[in-house]
């Protein structure tokens, strides 16, 4: 049988994000093969859609550049493992998605030994670090773009790139049933609700929430009907944040997952920037972010990042339309300042909504649809 018919895909993700995302391209390239396998390396969404991992997915999670040096013999050790039974298992393409620090390197080798690349999602190139393009030029034969000026870039430096939009810009409604998702979590009745997510990783939750918890103090005072919902990602965050708010008489309430939920059922979000942004965005709600990274990642990050904005939602509309406060920035006065604009703005609110409806509108359109399609080019063609 052509291995078009049935063919042996890899894919290989390392965050929460990439596993949503590869868990969609798995389900859109199985309507087109059906008995197509897939192996690499995934969480429990990917899993799920019928892929076998190699290792837990949870191996590459690390937060920050000094962060990742301790597990760094670990990560080569991984890497190493993995190329070897790619180029054991000679799978029709390799589909590296996100976490470019670890999985770049994988496509390298893959390439360099004559497999065939996708990369899904864009290192922020653009951003910083901007002559890693050339190496991707090199070692990948289809670059995937969420966004549209991500594809822009890569045009105009000569690297084959589809712009697919975003998975969740599909399975977000462009409407919001916030009635519906208190009544989902039991908050039917209350008055105003504040969702906050510290992040979902260990590090973020520990830089965040004694300013978060802070902030949220200072909000009750000042709104005492403001509920509070925390989202804990997994167990381990959910130990985390109970023990932050030990002793603090708030109205919080910590739900297991159920992130989206919680973001739809709230008035305003605020939250870590990462990925989640998006989600927020989606939803229309207006959101206040919060980051902060060791002192010695942040030093160095500082000294190569070109972009004004860290939030997806001021890249994405390339103008600083929700609070940003990183580092020295970051504080619970601030947050709680910032938070306080929007309760207080709902003229400005609906401003937002309609500049994210905007985005949502061009990032909706069959993402995992149409990254199957460009992987099934990448498959098809005789090489670059």
């Amino acid at each position: 049988m052509d291995a078009t018919d049935a063919p042996l895909i890899a894919l290989i993700a390392g965050e929460t994000s990439g596993d949503l995302l590869g868990a969609g391209l798995i389900e859109a390239l199985r309507r087109r093969w059906p008995d197509a396998r897939f192996i690499g390396v995934g969480g429990e969404r990917m899993a799920a859609a019928g892929q076998h991992s190699l290792f837990p997915m949870e191996k590459l999670s690390v937060m920050g550049l000094t962060e990742v040096i301790g597990h760094l013999p670990e990560l080569f050790r991984l890497r190493r493992q993995l190329v070897d039974d790619l180029l054991a298992r000679r799978p029709a393409v390799v589909i590296t998605i996100d976490s470019p620090d670890f999985t770049l390197g994988v496509a390298k080798r893959a390439h360099a030994a004559g497999l065939k690349t996708v990369h899904y999602v864009s290192p922020s190139v653009w951003a910083w670090r901007q002559g890693r393009v050339k190496g991707i030029r090199r070692d990948v034969d289809r670059m995937l773009t969420l966004f549209p000026f991500e594809a822009r870039f890569y045009e105009e430096h000569q690297v084959p790139v589809t712009f697919v939009g975003h998975p969740l810009a599909d399975m977000i409604e462009l409407t919001v049933d916030t009635a519906g998702a208190r009544a989902g979590l039991g908050l039917d009745g209350e008055g105003r609700v504040l969702a906050v997510l510290p992040g979902s990783r260990g590090g973020e939750v520990g830089q965040l929430m004694p300013d978060f918890t802070d902030a949220m103090t200072r909000l009750h005072h000042r709104y005492p009907d403001l509920r509070f919902v925390i989202p804990a990602a997994n167990a381990a965050r959910r130990a985390q944040i109970d023990a932050a708010l030990a002793d603090t008489p708030l109205p919080v309430t910590v739900v297991d997952g159920q992130g989206r939920a919680v973001m739809a059922a709230a008035d305003v979000v605020m939250m870590a920037s990462g990925t989640a942004t998006l989600e927020g965005l989606l939803l229309k709600k207006p959101m206040v972010v919060g980051y902060r990274l060791g002192a010695i990642s942040h030093a160095i990050l500082s000294r190569l990042v070109k972009s004004d904005y860290v939030a997806l939602p001021n890249l994405l509309c390339r103008k600083p339309l929700v609070p940003e406060l990183v580092q020295k920035a970051l504080s619970g006065e601030a947050l709680a300042d910032a938070v306080a604009g929007w309760l207080d703005d709902p003229d400005g609110v609906a401003r937002l909504k309609d500049d994210f409806t905007r985005v949502h509108e061009q990032l909706r359109g069959g993402a995992s649809e149409k990254a199957a399609e460009a992987v099934a080019e990448v498959i098809g063609e005789g090489g670059r």
